[in-house]
């Protein structure tokens, strides 16, 4: 699954960049982002309009539900049943969007403790997963409520020993067909979602400081014990 990751102020900007959005949001280097905050989402409503950068709340609320409760809102969303589950559908043909990061957090059951582990792409680049994004409207203030999901899929090589799952990362390419308003057919979207190449990317095991969504600094990042050399670098925590 996907419930913490790292985005840099950095990685957003030149990610604004690449896809042509001239006014990003306001935004402080994150190191642990947790469901029920505002991230920021890439999107684009309509074919008539721009790409945007806008900040909605981590957990889609559904446009039908009764109430915006985050306790209810799901922060992830199966690749494999977007199609089908009501949650998810009507936000899959319609209301998709790009999610940025400089990487993500993933824990693993080790006896009684859960050791984290932070996944990057090995030449430091930021990425997108892919999310849907949603609006419901308060009927009591009038306003709407606006809300995003990650997307995740099977794991790759690198992620299988850790976790059953991981987020779907768009490749750079597939990023600008992912938010086409022109395309509303699974069979057109769900291909994109497959799981990211292992061997563009590195995971590093870190301390328990992550576990705690009140830390947010750059110690989060600092590696659990020293990290292996040279071309076994990549692969350390496979051998744990």
């Amino acid at each position: 699954m996907c419930y913490r990751y790292v985005l840099h102020l950095e990685a957003l900007q030149a990610l604004a960049e690449y896809l042509a959005i001239s006014r990003p949001v306001e935004w402080r280097s994150r190191y642990n982002l947790a469901p029920g905050q505002h991230i920021p989402v890439v999107r684009r409503q309509s074919a008539a309009e721009a790409r945007e950068i806008v900040t909605l709340r981590w957990g889609l609320v559904p446009a039908w539900a009764r109430d915006a409760d985050t306790a209810h809102a799901p922060a992830n969303a199966r690749a494999e049943s977007l199609a089908v589950r009501p949650t998810f559908r009507e936000a899959f043909r319609r209301r998709r969007c790009l999610i940025p990061a400089s990487g993500f957090y993933e824990w693993q059951g080790r006896g009684r403790r859960r050791q984290p582990y932070l996944f990057r792409r090995q030449d430091g680049t930021p990425f997108c997963f892919a999310g849907l994004w949603e609006a419901w409207r308060d009927p009591i203030a009038g306003r709407a409520i606006e809300t995003c999901a990650i997307i995740t899929t099977a794991p790759n090589e690198l992620m299988r020993p850790i976790h059953d799952r991981m987020p779907a990362i768009l490749a750079p390419e597939d990023s600008l067909r992912w938010l086409d308003p022109s395309l509303t057919q699974p069979g057109d979207l769900v291909p994109l979602l497959r799981p990211f190449p292992a061997g563009t990317m590195m995971v590093t095991p870190v301390t328990s400081r992550v576990n705690n969504i009140r830390h947010d600094d750059p110690s989060c990042l600092e590696p659990a014990y020293p990290p292996a050399t040279g071309d076994d670098q990549t692969q350390f925590p496979l051998s744990l």
